[in-house]
């Protein structure tokens, strides 16, 4: 009671502040996600990702390196696939020898001890841009799962140590444990993205693979009949306690800002680590208003990856990572 109880004096300066500050962001927290392409001393900077970088594999190395000097020990893999090694069965997503296979190797013989974690899914490689199979006009689902299950295990052959279907099929995660386990993959984890919105914030993300739905008469350009519409709670429970039943080691929600509520839903039911994505639309927005001098950048960027921890986060896949820990630092 009031005067007894004055609030503020826990308030008073920086060294009480931290003493008794309740979230606490580490470089542990996060994973950092890594785009990659073929070439040689390529550091193409992104447009619509300001200060953020596609590499070729040479220069991954040195990436990869420094992410690990800075603390950074876990990183994210996606490629972008050359036009004409795309088409509808993701075909070049099974080559031993494709750009992420390469790519997961560069990362283990650069730093045995970085996790790796690897994109499954089909629109990286899709001569339309989507996650799935195209069939009949439909986004087909389990010979989808099949395929996205043989990816996987083209990952762990690598040295891929977790898988991350990013796709949204049903019952997909069942299909690639079985498959992981069938192969004697059994360490082999398995991050999903169990409650990923069909969302207006990946824009600048699919720029960066060149991975954007393609107008077709009979397919839809949005990737709605897959992907969650971002009016639902329950449903993001529902598909999560089913890729938990069906072996997922890490539960995702995608993306961060807009979805904290279902963070925390998620976090109160289930015992497993809880994954947040960071997505591109998220980075690029702030970066934008920084550079017009709206917003002051490092201030709402710790603003932002404490709130998404403070939801219940435990992992946080964050465009920022490098950026975070270079200001804690």
């Amino acid at each position: 009671m009031f005067p007894l109880r004055r609030n503020r004096r826990l308030r008073t300066n920086e060294a009480i502040r931290s003493l008794v500050r309740e979230t606490i962001i580490t470089p542990n927290d996060f994973l950092v996600p890594l785009f990659i392409v073929e070439g040689k001393g390529v550091k193409d900077e992104i447009p619509s990702m300001p200060n953020y970088y596609r590499y070729s594999l040479d220069l991954l190395e040195n990436e990869v390196r420094e992410l690990w000097k800075l603390g950074l020990k876990s990183v994210l893999l996606f490629v972008k696939v050359p036009d004409n090694l795309k088409d509808n069965k993701g075909t070049e997503a099974l080559n031993p020898n494709g750009l992420m296979q390469r790519a997961i190797k560069t990362v283990k013989n650069a730093c045995p001890d970085m996790l790796v974690m690897t994109d499954v899914a089909l629109d990286p490689y899709s001569a339309y841009g989507h996650d799935g199979i195209i069939e009949n006009g439909q986004i087909i689902n389990d010979e989808t799962a099949e395929v996205l299950a043989e990816m996987s295990i083209s990952h762990a052959q690598a040295g891929a140590d977790f898988v991350a279907p990013s796709d949204m099929m049903d019952g997909r995660i069942l299909t690639i444990r079985e498959a992981l386990e069938d192969e004697g993959f059994i360490n082999t984890g398995i991050m999903s993205y169990s409650a990923k919105y069909a969302s207006a914030f990946y824009g600048p993300f699919r720029d960066a693979l060149d991975s954007a739905p393609v107008d077709l008469i009979d397919i839809p350009k949005d990737k709605k009949t897959y992907q969650m519409d971002y009016a639902n709670r329950f449903e993001a429970i529902r598909e999560t306690e089913m890729d938990i039943d069906e072996g997922a080691d890490i539960v995702m929600v995608k993306p961060g800002l807009c979805y904290l509520d279902i963070v925390r839903e998620i976090k109160n039911e289930v015992d497993v680590p809880v994954a947040v994505y960071q997505v591109s639309g998220e980075y690029a927005m702030l970066k934008a208003a920084a550079e017009k001098g709206w917003l002051e950048h490092d201030a709402v960027m710790m603003e932002q990856v404490t709130a998404i921890k403070r939801a219940g986060a435990d992992i946080i896949a964050s465009y920022f990572a490098k950026d975070v820990v270079k200001l804690i630092s």
